[in-house]
C-alpha cells in the first residue's frame, strides 16, 4: 500500500501536534506564561488533533477546569476530521442526502436512544443545579460533558438555559454547541457513508 501526499501530511501534522502538546504541558508546569495554546488550536484544526489526543492519553489524563475546553475542542475536531478523512478516502455515497427525518424514521432505535439520553442529561443538569444551590456534592463536569457527548447535547443545551446553569463556563457555553455540530456531522456521515 502506497501512501499519498495527504497521508504523509497527516502523519507529519499529527507528529507535530503530539510534540507541541508535550511542549505545552512542560511550559504549563515550568513557566508562568509562554504556553502555546493558540498554536495547538491551529495545529488541531490543520489535522493534528489525533497526535494531540494521543499525547493527552499517554501523558496528561487528568482533566481539570483549566484544560476542559481544550479537550472538548480537540476531541470534537478529531471526530470531525476522522469523518472528513473517511470521506476523502471514498467512504461516502455519490448521491448525498440531507433527509434526516427519513433516516431517523428508518432507524427508530436511534430516536429512542437520543430521547432517553437527552432526558437523562437534562435531569443530571437539574440535579447538579439543585446541588449547587444547596451546597451539596456536585456532579462532575466530565460526567455532564460526557452525557452531552454521547448524545445528550440537546438536553444539555436546554438545561443550561432553562436552569441558568453552566452558562458562564466556556467548556459548556461553547463546548456543548461544538458537540452538537460534531454530532450533526456524525449523523450526516451515518446517512451518507459507505461503511
Amino acid at each position: 500500500m502506497e501512501l499519498s501526499r495527504f497521508d504523509y501530511y497527516l502523519i507529519a501534522i499529527n507528529a507535530i501536534g503530539f510534540i507541541l502538546y508535550l511542549v505545552n504541558t512542560w511550559l504549563y508546569s515550568h513557566t508562568a506564561e509562554g504556553q502555546i495554546d493558540r498554536i495547538l488550536t491551529i495545529t488541531s484544526l490543520l489535522g493534528g488533533s489525533l497526535g494531540i489526543v494521543i499525547a493527552i492519553l499517554l501523558f496528561d489524563r487528568k482533566s481539570v477546569k483549566d484544560n476542559m475546553m481544550s479537550r472538548v475542542f480537540v476531541i470534537c475536531v478529531l471526530i470531525i476530521q476522522i469523518i472528513i478523512f473517511l470521506m476523502v478516502k471514498g467512504h461516502i455515497k455519490t448521491d448525498l442526502t440531507f433527509a434526516f427525518w427519513e433516516f431517523f424514521g428508518a432507524h427508530k432505535i436511534i430516536i429512542v436512544y437520543l430521547l432517553a439520553i437527552n432526558i437523562v442529561t437534562l435531569i443530571a443538569f437539574a440535579v447538579d443545579k439543585i446541588a449547587a444551590i444547596e451546597h451539596r456534592s456536585r456532579i462532575r463536569i466530565v460526567t455532564l460533558l460526557a452525557l452531552a457527548f454521547i448524545g445528550g447535547s440537546i438536553g444539555a443545551l436546554i438545561a443550561m438555559y432553562v436552569f441558568h446553569h453552566k452558562t458562564k463556563q466556556d467548556y459548556f457555553s461553547v463546548g456543548v454547541p461544538l458537540i452538537m455540530l460534531m454530532q450533526a456531522v456524525v449523523i450526516f456521515f451515518l446517512m451518507n457513508g459507505k461503511i
